[in-house]
């Protein structure tokens, strides 16, 4: 797995890509918790997310948001991390120029910028979104939200909680076909601590919904 740097809009950025192996494969973008908390492109199910979606064939890239580990610049509340991001799609599919579908997936802060790419980025066509603070942050933006995707939560989380984050994601407005789901992982907190094998099957099952099951040569 690579090494990779790539220019971002506060300088470099730094992060670990998995070519695929077949052309026009399509793309997932993993994005990492809050930076000023301890988040970092290896957080555990960040790492376990990237090789989800690799082991399927995509190209996958983890990165640090800037002012992270080698990842030049200093936070930026949001607005930054947002541009980080878009410049990472833009940097997988200069690479992988016949792609044609993406993917985006992002943990706690990094579910919030990654639902924001999403709105700005018509490619991106499925999402997951682990422990998303919509307790915390705005998420009011997707209006109407124009891809289907998952939204896990552990049912022990005390960072967002479930009966405040569930409402908040239920009132979001769909486009036509779009559908959103939820799950809960039984006794995980925030940090899915002992329940990331659990959360990972979760997300593993709901690909293969949307995808097929996943080619174990692939």
């Amino acid at each position: 797995m690579p090494e990779v740097i790539f220019a971002g809009p506060a300088g470099r950025l730094e992060g670990r890509y998995q070519a695929p192996k077949q052309r026009g494969a399509p793309i997932a973008i993993v994005l990492h918790p809050h930076p000023q908390f301890g988040g970092t492109m290896n957080n555990q199910i960040v790492y376990n997310l990237f090789y989800t979606f690799a082991n399927r064939g995509f190209a996958a890239l983890r990165f640090n948001f800037r002012g992270v580990g080698r990842s030049q610049g200093s936070f930026d509340h949001g607005v930054g991390e947002l541009s980080d991001a878009a410049s990472a799609l833009d940097w997988v599919q200069a690479v992988n120029p016949e792609a044609r579908a993406c993917w985006i997936a992002g943990v706690s802060f990094g579910s919030w910028i990654g639902m924001q790419l999403l709105m700005r980025r018509p490619e991106i066509e499925g999402f997951i979104s682990i422990a998303a603070m919509a307790n915390r942050y705005d998420f009011s933006f997707l209006a109407p939200c124009p891809s289907s995707g998952l939204f896990v939560h552990g049912s022990e989380d005390r960072v967002a909680p479930a009966r405040e984050v569930m409402p908040v994601i239920e009132k979001v407005k769909t486009q036509k076909g779009v559908i959103i789901e939820h799950q809960i992982v039984d006794g995980a907190n925030h940090f899915f601590d002992g329940k990331v094998d659990e959360l990972t099957q979760t997300v593993d099952t709901y690909l293969d919904k949307r995808l097929g099951k996943r080619d174990e040569a692939a």
